[in-house]
């Protein structure tokens, strides 16, 4: 997987809403290992990276939104108390 250019490193922290974490290592760090795992899994979808093009765009859209998922779930927790063996 390719490095992350400026130019998409601004487009993914635009549509996350998080360019104020701009200058953040850390954050930064995670955004990109966020951005890897999403390519890997459109990847082992048999999505593969466009070059150019229209379906260039739609691609970084996906891992965009695959991005911001993994963003707004980085703290969840499974729940331990609300699974119950069923019994049928």
């Amino acid at each position: 997987m390719a490095a992350m250019t400026q130019e998409r490193q601004a487009a993914l922290l635009a549509y996350c809403k998080l360019e104020e974490f701009s200058d953040d290592p850390a954050t930064m760090a995670l955004l990109d290992g966020f951005r890897q795992a999403a390519e890997g899994y459109l990847s082992g979808a048999g999505i593969a990276q466009p070059t150019d093009g229209p379906r260039l765009a739609m691609y970084d859209l996906a891992v965009n939104a695959i991005v911001l998922d993994f963003w707004d779930h980085r703290d969840l927790k499974e729940p331990t108390g609300q699974v119950a063996e069923n019994t049928s």
